[in-house]
């Protein structure tokens, strides 16, 4: 324990939040381990050489492949820099991600996942906030130039990362071809199971990204849940479409895969059709993701006349699902569970569903698995009860944010983390029925309205602008701007303008508005405060398409 912060403990030279109590009983309940992935990295090698573990396109990584790519990349990296630093990387779903991911777990360093649809704001802002050290990168991705982006980042940064490209012309920077052979003799470092291993940026309510940290053994934990709850055997295959740089992604592409046996099978960009048919050739029996992957996934099966006879689980969450949506897909997929899931960055995989309970899985956010949800009444002195703020506490929860000013709000006296969303019980299963915090989630990806409207008030006419997240059958949520013109302001901002400027400003394509609304004045209350509730309501009253542009 770390005497000089009351409640938080020193690990590998990172300060984290701790708790005697609880790390005890995670230990105990086989939750959380003494080993960690490193160790899993080696024992497969040795025992299952042979295994596929990754499936890129026509490539297929055995256990012996990877092991021998990480331990290569591995001692590069300890070569380079101290342990404990960030390695990041802004990459597709590659295979080389997990050469990453694992080459830094094994040389003791922190990764930190980028999304490759981020652009030259968020990324300036991440390098430098994590201290990164070195960045690998595609050389070109659907049209972007990272490697010329990346000259424009480090350029402004004081103390820039070292640039390593993959699949392309590296520009000047480290190509990821010329990092080095295998080792003669492997990396050895003493890794700690309850040291910080992972840094993942998520969008907050104050506009700011926030860098949410996970240990070997929060992540261990979240894995040891799943093959718990989603029917999981070794030989089992996932489909990974999702981003690898989201925790779903990630867990299923670099962890599943050597602590419960399975195959993951990346998807370089999702295309519904090409999905159905990588499942068909591929058997896969599982697939995670957002509302727009099961609708896609859903009409091509149709489409294709394919119920997809291999298929065991579609996990859905990270937006809000519809529950027809869930029915529909259960009809179709017979031998399938298709099920609602609740989590977060912070809090990976909260509820685990309700395989076996078709109309739970529908009508509901599932049922908790590993972690403690409490739910708060939001008035002074309110009790935990039927209805209220989520809170979680868990085995696989972060253990704290990289800047710990950012915790004041998050946690509670006892430790549980603050969701910000609000719930309630439908005979033990969780239905999240809305949010605290002034957060969009488009597609999966969270949007920050702040950060959007802190970038257009006072431009392009503006003179007052509040971004509000609107159901959307496709997406979830789609993003109207509601502006308030500038005085002598003759033309209104269209979606096109506002997707032209914010793309100057290097923000990702995925933040912009879809919408623009233009009204006279935005309601406040007494306080000046915006009443973004009252505004949503009125724009879901009109069908959110009153004057749009």
């Amino acid at each position: 324990m770390d005497t000089t912060h009351p409640g938080r403990r020193t690990v590998a030279g990172r300060t984290i939040r701790w708790d005697d109590d609880f790390a005890a009983r995670a230990y105990e309940s086989g939750l959380w381990v003494e080993s960690t992935l490193a160790d899993e990295l080696r024992r497969a090698a040795q025992d299952t050489p042979d295994r596929i573990v990754l499936v890129d396109g026509a490539l297929r990584l055995t256990c012996r492949d990877l092991h021998g790519r990480a331990e290569a990349l591995a001692a590069t990296l300890a070569a380079r820099m101290p342990v404990g630093s960030v390695v990041s990387f802004m990459l597709p779903n590659w295979h080389e991600a997990a050469v990453v991911y694992l080459g830094a777990t094994l040389a003791g360093m922190v990764v930190n996942p980028i999304l490759p649809s981020l652009r030259d704001h968020e990324l300036r802002f991440i390098l430098a906030d994590a201290h990164c050290r070195m960045i690998f990168i595609p050389s070109t991705f659907r049209g972007h130039d990272y490697a010329a982006m990346l000259h424009r980042v480090t350029g402004s940064l004081d103390e820039p990362p070292e640039v390593v490209v993959l699949r392309g012309d590296a520009s000047g920077h480290s190509s990821f071809d010329d990092l080095g052979e295998a080792p003669a003799d492997p990396v050895a470092i003493d890794l700690d199971p309850d040291a910080v291993r992972m840094i993942m940026y998520t969008s907050g309510t104050t506009g700011r990204p926030k860098g949410v940290l996970h240990t070997h053994n929060s992540i261990h934990a979240l894995i040891t849940q799943i093959g718990m709850h989603w029917s999981v055997d070794p030989g089992d295959r996932f489909l990974v479409p999702s981003p690898i740089a989201h925790i779903g992604g990630s867990i299923y592409a670099f962890e599943c895969p050597l602590l419960l046996g399975s195959t993951a099978v990346l998807m370089e960009r999702w295309d519904a059709d090409d999905a159905v048919a990588t499942m068909l050739a591929e058997r896969c029996t599982h697939m995670a993701g957002a509302t727009p992957f099961l609708d896609g996934l859903l009409g091509a099966a149709e489409r294709a006349g394919s119920a997809l006879p291999d298929l065991k689980v579609f996990i859905c969450g990270g937006a809000s699902v519809p529950p027809s949506l869930i029915r529909r897909a259960s009809a179709y997929f017979a031998r399938a569970d298709v099920s609602r899931v609740y989590g977060s960055t912070e809090v990976p995989v909260t509820t685990v569903g309700a395989l076996g309970e078709p109309d739970v899985a529908a009508d509901t956010d599932g049922r908790p698995g590993i972690a403690d949800v409490w739910l708060v009444a939001r008035d002074p002195g309110g009790m935990g009860g039927q209805t209220g703020e989520i809170r979680v506490r868990g085995a696989q929860m972060l253990v704290g944010y990289l800047h710990a000013d950012d915790e004041a709000d998050a946690f509670d006296a006892d430790g549980y983390f603050r969701t910000g969303d609000i719930g309630q019980w439908a005979d033990g299963a969780l239905v999240v029925t809305g949010r605290v915090k002034d957060l969009i989630i488009r597609n999966g990806e969270n949007v920050s309205p702040k950060e959007i409207e802190d970038l257009l008030v006072g431009r392009l006419g503006i003179a007052e602008v509040a971004v509000v997240g609107v159901p959307d059958v496709r997406t979830g949520e789609r993003a109207c701007a509601v502006v308030v013109l500038a005085a002598g302001s003759e033309q209104s901002p269209t979606v096109t303008d506002l997707g032209d400027f914010l793309a100057e400003q290097g923000v990702a394509r995925f933040k912009v508005p879809e919408q623009v609304v233009v009204w006279d004045a935005l309601p406040r209350n007494d306080a000046g405060k915006v009443l973004k509730h009252r505004m949503r309501d009125a724009l879901v009253g009109s069908g959110g398409d009153t004057s749009c542009r």
